[in-house]
C-alpha cells in the first residue's frame, strides 16, 4: 500500500502496528492544520510548536490503543483543543497568581511578614529535600529551571507522560505537607512561578 495515498483509516491501521511511515503521513497531512490552528488562539509560535508535537507524541505514544476513529482529523483537533483550554487555565491561574503575590509583595513591608516569606520558602525547600530523589530532580528541573516536561524527559529518558506524573506528585506531597494553610498562596508562588 502507498500510505501517501492511503486513507486516514488505513493510516491509522499502519500506525497501530508502529509504522513510522504512517505517523510521518499523518503529520505531513495535518501537522500545518494543527500549527495553523493553534498559532490562531495561542498567538506564540512557540506555544504552537509546543501544542502541534504534543498532539504528535500523544498519537504516538496511544498507537497501540488508538480505536477506529471515523474521522483523523476530528480527532486531533480535539485533541488539540482540550490541549489549548488547559493551557488557558494554567494561564489564567498564573495571571491570578502572579497579581496577587505582586500585591502581597507591596504589601509586606514589615520585618515580620518578610520574615514569614522567608521561613515558607525554607519549609518548602525542605520538603522539595524529602521528595524521592528523580521525583525532586524532575520537580526542580520543571519549577525551578522551567524545562519543559518532553526536554526534561528526553534529558533522563523518560516519556513525558511519567514526567508530569512526577510532577503531580511532587505537588500533592508539598500540598499535604505545608504545615499553615495561610501559607497556601506563597506555596503557589514557589510551586508554579518560574
Amino acid at each position: 500500500m502507498e500510505l501517501n495515498k492511503a486513507s486516514d483509516y488505513d493510516l491509522v491501521e499502519e500506525l497501530r502496528r508502529g509504522d513510522l511511515e504512517a505517523f510521518d503521513q499523518i503529520f505531513k497531512k495535518y501537522g500545518d492544520r494543527l500549527f495553523g490552528f493553534a498559532l490562531t488562539y495561542l498567538k506564540s509560535r512557540e506555544e504552537a510548536e509546543e501544542l502541534v508535537q504534543d498532539v504528535f507524541l500523544k498519537i504516538w505514544s496511544n498507537r497501540k490503543n488508538l480505536k477506529k476513529v471515523s474521522s483523523l482529523k476530528s480527532y486531533l483537533f480535539t485533541i488539540a483543543y482540550h490541549n489549548m483550554c488547559r493551557l488557558f487555565r494554567e494561564k489564567q491561574i498564573h495571571e491570578k497568581y502572579s497579581k496577587e503575590i505582586a500585591f502581597l509583595g507591596k504589601q509586606a513591608a514589615n520585618l515580620e511578614e518578610q520574615l514569614e516569606y522567608k521561613s515558607t520558602l525554607e519549609q518548602v525547600d525542605r520538603l522539595i529535600e524529602k521528595l524521592p530523589e528523580k521525583q525532586k530532580i524532575i520537580f526542580i528541573k520543571s519549577r525551578r529551571e522551567g524545562k519543559t516536561s518532553k526536554e526534561i524527559a528526553d534529558e533522563m529518558n523518560l516519556s513525558p507522560g511519567t514526567v508530569d506524573n512526577q510532577i503531580s506528585a511532587a505537588i500533592r506531597f508539598l500540598r499535604e505537607h505545608i504545615s499553615d494553610t495561610s501559607f497556601a498562596l506563597l506555596l503557589y508562588f514557589e510551586i508554579f512561578m518560574l
